[in-house]
């Protein structure tokens, strides 16, 4: 790695790591911590929201998504429309008017203890597979740059992330997104350009390959349910981003930290709105990627690296000095904003829905020392996932299985509560118990002999959410509460 592009990787991560513990405070409360003094405004939560999107995940896995196969994993962008309508509609009125600022303490109140612990379970599972997928992620580029072993930098990169998320709480944990957000969508840009105008013909040339080989196709229109379809693809977004923006302690979060209800509208759509174009961008880059190693063949890897090495490859031997350093820096800054925003609203859910229920009359000292205790512990189990994800082909499709699993159908619960006046805690036990053995079967369909039609584990959270809202709604009305 040349000394300007260490430079200019150093100045910016650094840098935000110091930004973020400039918001250190020697004396600050556990409701800071967690919800900012509701004092934000709408824009910054918004990029934060943008930005806890798009991660590692996105600039690395959908540039290697698009340049092995198409835009066919778009579509999942597609359906933040919808999600983001719904949120400044009716989740973030919602959720401003409740007292605590877990996502999960509805679901207490209407079903009992049970479900609020259901809930944060499968949320915590999935920040923690998504901790490590990111934690990944960020390790590859320093692997191939400077050769560092993967398990270093993964440490590494966690124990920074840590201590600023320690340091500062939810308040340091927004801003610094928000300026990470900026950094990211312009490296992206100014590679795109770099790829685009490389070809010997003309940025056209990169549209023309594509477009014979059919790299922009979004997928086939079939009906099959066991492959990745264009259906199957829309069908996951929208149940995903609807549980993002319903019921994640991510998103929960930062409708609390907003300064107004018309702020916190405002970042809900914002940060989604934003994330469909750039994420558009992510793919374009990876077809551009395969145009331009189709016109420059020789300049491929030698080695038989995964698709998601290739951006990284890219990056390293083909970009100028002084922008392979902005790009390093700019998957960094994707990559912890997200990996602070699960450690932090993970901490909180920790404190809120375990540790106050066994010491409910705690001081405000004891609820600031679980938040930073827990914050480290989930930064740790992140590392052991990340160590764990070094045998993966493809980030995407892994990271998609895991949270369509961990989710738990708890979307599905959530509607129970939230629409189905009549429904009681029995119907929405069995109703948790149905979903479950339907994720369970559809995750081990392909590993195990099961019986009935193979369904793509994508689904699992769509099959799951169903099952429990229809049998819970249904037990309801055939079910009189005695």
């Amino acid at each position: 790695m040349h000394i300007i592009d260490l430079i200019i990787f150093i100045v910016f991560t650094g840098g935000i790591v110091v930004f973020g513990c400039s918001f250190f405070k020697g004396k600050t409360s556990s409701d800071e911590f967690t919800s900012a003094g509701r004092s934000l405004p709408g824009w910054v939560v918004g990029m934060s929201i943008f930005s806890t999107y798009v991660s590692s995940i996105s600039y690395l896995g959908y540039p290697s998504k698009a340049f092995s196969s198409d835009w066919n994993a778009y579509v999942f962008s597609l359906s933040i429309p919808i999600a983001s309508y719904f949120a400044a509609k009716y989740f973030v009125p919602f959720y401003r008017k409740q007292t605590c600022v877990s996502a999960y303490s509805f679901l207490e109140k209407r079903f009992g203890l049970w479900a609020r612990l259901y809930a944060s379970a499968c949320y915590l599972l999935t920040q923690i597979a998504r901790t490590g997928s990111i934690l990944y992620l960020l390790a590859l580029p320093m692997n191939i740059l400077m050769g560092w072993e993967i398990h270093v930098v993964i440490i590494t990169t966690s124990v920074l992330i840590i201590l600023y998320s320690i340091l500062g709480g939810i308040k340091a944990v927004i801003w610094t997104e928000a300026v990470q957000g900026f950094i990211l969508i312009a490296g992206a840009i100014v590679c795109l350009g770099i790829l685009l105008f490389s070809m010997p013909e003309g940025p056209s040339q990169t549209f023309t390959i594509a477009w014979e080989q059919g790299k922009f196709s979004l997928g086939s229109f079939s009906a099959d349910l066991s492959t990745s379809t264009f259906w199957v693809c829309l069908i996951y977004g929208i149940f995903t981003n609807l549980q993002n923006y319903g019921i994640d302690q991510n998103y929960v979060q930062r409708y609390h930290t907003a300064k107004s209800l018309k702020e916190a509208k405002f970042s809900a759509l914002f940060g989604g709105y934003l994330y469909i174009p750039v994420s558009a961008l992510f793919f374009l880059i990876g077809t551009a990627l395969f145009s331009y190693y189709q016109v420059y063949p020789e300049l491929m890897p030698t080695e038989n690296l995964k698709t998601d090495y290739i951006f990284p490859y890219f990056i390293v031997h083909q970009l100028p000095v002084g922008l392979t350093g902005l790009l390093i820096a700019s998957i960094f800054a994707a990559g912890m904003s997200t990996v602070a925003t699960s450690i932090t609203s993970s901490s909180t859910i920790i404190l809120t829905d375990y540790f106050k229920r066994i010491k409910k009359n705690s001081s405000d000292k004891e609820d600031l020392f679980v938040l930073k205790f827990s914050s480290g512990l989930i930064g740790v189990l992140g590392i052991i996932v990340a160590i764990g994800m070094l045998s993966v082909d493809n980030i995407i499709d892994a990271w998609w299985k895991l949270s369509s699993i961990f989710s738990g159908g708890m979307l599905g619960l959530f509607l129970l509560g939230y629409l189905a006046k009549k429904v009681h805690r029995i119907h929405a036990v069995i109703g948790v118990i149905c979903g479950v053995m339907v994720i369970g079967w559809i995750s081990l369909a392909e590993h195990l002999p099961l019986p009935g039609p193979h369904i793509h584990e994508y689904l699992a959270i769509v099959f799951g959410t169903i099952i429990i809202f229809l049998v819970g709604f249904l037990l309801s009305l055939l079910i009189k509460r005695n």
